[in-house]
């Protein structure tokens, strides 16, 4: 069985903490770990599990890489979309990649930002659906419904109970009413996501009923090559690629569809109410990260990433404090979130996108301040890492070790600086940060000139494969 893990979402309903550069999948909403740490952690201790293949945005590659070496995790290999298609087409990648090992090898697919609690009975409904999977039959894991839900599709199964079952139907979102319909009839489940059957029976079905999705799959296949663990898709062929969801593509039309009942604390994670109810509660019924104090305040959710926040006698409030901005709302409103995420993009904000503090594969940097002629940067290297050999139009830089050893490249020269020593880069010349030590470099650089865009970079060398137009 290899586990395919999907990390293509934006979780934009968990702004301003996710964003489209660094969304939820990628950051410890619940734990310690990362959501998508959590999901592959969580896959140990089942037998003839093989190393996953994840599949991811392109713009997220090292994110990926970085994560599953934090935890010393093996993989099969990354698979690169260079434009985001749905679900359909990022598993026929994923099975087309697997079917050069193994044509009737058994794909567990999985969505990267899930939290699943009890692992023992998700290990157990992973056994009961290897078995229909090897059978031929298609499995999807239909969530055993808590409570009437409006936020999720739901599928009918033919029959009750903790075994698999054939599906009668796939439903949509559905109102207040009609769920509350569908949890007392006990026949009906949340759709969840996860999958599982063997590789020929999927391909065969999708080449069934979206021979297109298959056909632009195949060909952005056939020309892929590798960088390390990186599989790279052509991307002409992949954006001719239909953008459909394996729900609407294979699960509602085929006769092979499966379900087996999962009741093992599912949840998506999909809004910060959720993140609530899966936290770890105090006896007021808060739920606090980070530096916080409450006076007669319960039912919250509070989130702050670097400083003290304090709240005095509210209650069912959301409240996160990032970098650059703070999000307040109201427990029962948190979908709404989303509407100001797309009036963000709309006024073409950065909020929207990218967070104060970037991480790059070398890596990262805080924009600590910043003025009209001058932007002040906090830069960690990681060690024996190194920033791109490159140039800038439009700014000159002065750089001030704090913390590390820093090998520095300017024009033809190249030296060591330590702890309190300062060097200048002027506008025009070709320069180059390493971190040579055993520890991480810590640096303050200030950048002075008329355009201090992150695209003003010329690059002449770059290990990590990375083109002009970039960030550093």
């Amino acid at each position: 069985m290899i586990p395919v893990i999907l990390s293509g979402g934006s979780g934009s309903r968990l702004w301003p903490l996710s964003r489209k550069q660094r969304p939820k999948q990628f950051l410890p909403v619940v734990g310690d770990e990362t959501l998508f740490q959590s999901t592959l952690l969580r896959l140990q201790g089942i037998a003839g599990l093989e190393s996953p293949l994840v599949v991811c945005n392109e713009d997220h590659r090292f994110m990926v890489a970085e994560q599953l070496r934090e935890f010393d995790l093996d993989n099969q290999g990354i698979v690169l979309e260079p434009v985001g298609r749905n679900t359909a087409p990022a598993i026929a990648l994923a099975a087309l990649q697997a079917r050069e090992q193994q044509s009737d090898a058994v794909l567990l697919v999985l969505p990267a930002d899930h939290v699943i609690e009890d692992k023992a009975a998700f290990h157990e409904a992973i056994e009961l659906a290897e078995v229909e999977a090897k059978a031929g039959k298609l499995v999807t894991f239909g969530i055993v419904p808590t409570q009437p839900e409006t936020g999720y599709g739901y599928i009918q199964a033919e029959g009750q109970g903790t075994t698999a079952s054939a599906v009668k139907r796939f439903v949509e979102k559905p109102d207040y009413e009609t769920a509350e319909s569908y949890v007392s009839s006990g026949d009906y489940l949340w759709n969840s996501g996860i999958f599982m059957f063997r590789v020929d029976s999927f391909l065969q079905a999708l080449g069934e009923y979206q021979p297109l999705v298959l056909a632009a799959c195949e060909r952005a296949m056939v020309q892929t090559h590798s960088d390390g663990d990186f599989i790279r898709l052509d991307t002409k062929s992949f954006e001719q690629c239909p953008d459909i969801s394996i729900d609407y593509a294979v699960m509602e039309k085929t006769q092979h569809a499966v379900v087996v009942p999962l009741n093992a604390g599912w949840n998506d994670v999909g809004a910060w109410s959720a993140v609530w109810s899966v936290g770890q509660q105090d006896g007021n019924g808060n739920v606090l990260r980070g530096d916080t104090m409450l006076h007669e305040s319960s039912n919250n959710l509070v989130y702050s990433e670097r400083r003290l926040v304090s709240l005095v006698g509210v209650d069912d409030l959301i409240v996160v404090d990032t970098k650059d901005a703070i999000l307040v709302a109201h427990k029962d409103n948190v979908q709404d979130v989303k509407k100001i995420v797309d009036r963000l993009k709309d006024e073409g904000r950065t909020e929207a996108t990218i967070h104060r503090e970037v991480n790059r594969p070398w890596g990262a940097y805080d924009s600590i301040d910043s003025g009209s002629r001058f932007q002040v940067k906090r830069i960690t290297v990681k060690p024996g890492a190194t920033l791109s050999l490159q140039k800038h139009h439009h700014r000159a830089e002065h750089w001030i070790v704090v913390r590390g050893t820093a090998e520095v490249t300017c024009d033809e020269n190249v030296f060591l600086m330590s702890e309190n020593e300062s060097t200048y880069i002027p506008l025009g010349s070709t320069h180059r940060l390493s971190n040579p030590g055993k520890v991480l470099l810590e640096l303050i650089e200030v950048q002075s000139g008329s355009y201090l865009g992150e695209d003003d970079i010329v690059r002449f060398e770059d290990r990590y494969g990375r083109s002009d137009k970039k960030s550093a």
